[in-house]
């Protein structure tokens, strides 16, 4: 948890606290990536999309999802879209061809896990295999 104390609208202290887990270990895994410090910018960030991605997630609003199958459901679309069909600009390469200086890609393509950008058509027609 990432409380942050305000004196007259200004910023004074940043104070990290771990509510959950053993605090060494949490630690420890967040020192590889930055620095020992706990930083909620990257969930925010996703909150915010899928808060513009999907209606029922936005406040006071009438499509509030009254069955938590449907509601699972619709954060898997949007778990698959986000994957396969948006096209993310941070993860673009510059690949100066022709007329295309960049290629757009999708965080599947970054992984390796499919070499285009789906269409909705592919992402609802995909047949899952059996395990």
């Amino acid at each position: 948890m990432v409380c942050k104390k305000r004196k007259n609208g200004r910023l004074i202290e940043v104070v990290q606290r771990i509510v959950y887990g053993d605090p060494a270990e949490v630690m420890r895994l967040l020192g590889a990536d930055c620095g020992g410090k706990i930083n909620t910018a990257y969930i925010e960030r996703i909150n915010l999309t899928i808060r513009n991605s999907l209606a029922r997630f936005v406040r006071k609003s009438m499509n509030c999802s009254k069955i938590l199958e449907r509601h699972t459901h619709a954060l898997d679309f949007f778990q698959a879209w986000y994957n396969f069909v948006k096209p993310h600009k941070s993860l673009r390469i510059e690949v100066d061809q022709d007329k295309m200086r960049w290629m757009q890609r999708t965080p599947a393509m970054a992984e390796g896990l499919v070499d285009h950008i789906w269409t909705i058509k592919e992402l609802m027609t995909f047949r899952v295999p059996c395990q």
